[in-house]
């Protein structure tokens, strides 16, 4: 009996992804109800169901966050996949409120770590409760950040609070977007999932405040960082805090 992941997964892509048009996003006037399709869905058998449950739940349960990375460069085609995973994601009235930027170029990315160094020297140097220090001091961390110079990869995910978009006149007006954290938050989610079975490391890397990586990276107003995501293999001989999770009794409630 197969407990392989479904093939379909790695075949979900976006759509009605809007364009960008003289600054600003063409939507074209919203439909009052969207035209209804088949469900694409195939049933499985009770005992497939759970072969790949467990199968997918003993995959993901090894991830780690990881802060020592390897320079050694892997397929960036993996990154590709893995942000169409993460655009499969649900998101409130369906307006896909996320951008992904890819960042290999080493210029770039020592830019990033510079200005990241910079606020997190400030944080730890005195922005930062005593109560949030003394919770990540047993991880041992510090202001320095070289996995974001290390890792051979950044995914630099950006919520989209609102957009512009065409009115009925063709002026352009801001249009708000709703659930805006929930939904960017699953399709990271859904990204370091895909990346891990895909054999890489990740770490979530959240400086405060993030506005300068809108600055480097040239995003748009409408866009505002969420989070960093160094990807790539471990450094040799990487170690991690021996954490252990809750176990499942702990977090699941049968009622």
């Amino acid at each position: 009996m197969s407990a392989t992941l479904p093939h379909e997964l790695s075949e979900i892509s976006p759509t009605n992804v809007p364009k960008v048009v003289s600054g600003h996003l063409e939507t074209g006037s919203a439909p009052e109800r969207h035209p209804r399709v088949p469900l694409a869905f195939h049933r499985l058998a009770p005992a497939e169901m759970v072969a790949r449950a467990s199968a997918y739940a003993d995959a993901i349960v090894n991830r780690r966050s990881v802060r020592d990375f390897s320079t050694e460069s892997f397929p960036l085609e993996i990154l590709d996949h893995a942000i169409r995973a993460a655009s499969s994601a649900p998101s409130g009235a369906h307006q896909q409120p996320w951008t992904f930027v890819v960042v290999s170029e080493q210029r770039v990315k020592r830019r990033i770590r510079d200005a990241a160094e910079v606020e997190e020297r400030k944080s730890w140097e005195g922005r930062m409760p005593p109560d949030w220090v003394d919770a990540i001091k047993p991880l041992g961390l510090s202001w320095q950040k070289p996995h974001l110079t290390d890792a051979p990869a950044l995914i630099v995910v950006f919520a989209q609070p609102w957009r512009m978009v065409d009115s009925a006149d063709g002026s352009p007006r801001r249009q708000k977007h709703y659930y805006v954290d929930e939904s960017v938050g699953i399709a990271v989610g859904l990204m370091l999932s895909a990346l891990h079975l895909a054999g890489l490391a990740t770490l979530t890397h959240t400086p405060s405040p993030m506005a300068f990586l809108r600055d480097i990276l040239g995003r748009p107003a409408h866009e505002r960082a969420f989070v960093v995501v160094p990807v790539g293999y471990p450094a040799f001989g990487a170690n991690v805090p021996d954490l252990q999770r809750k176990s499942l009794n702990q977090v699941r409630i049968l009622r």
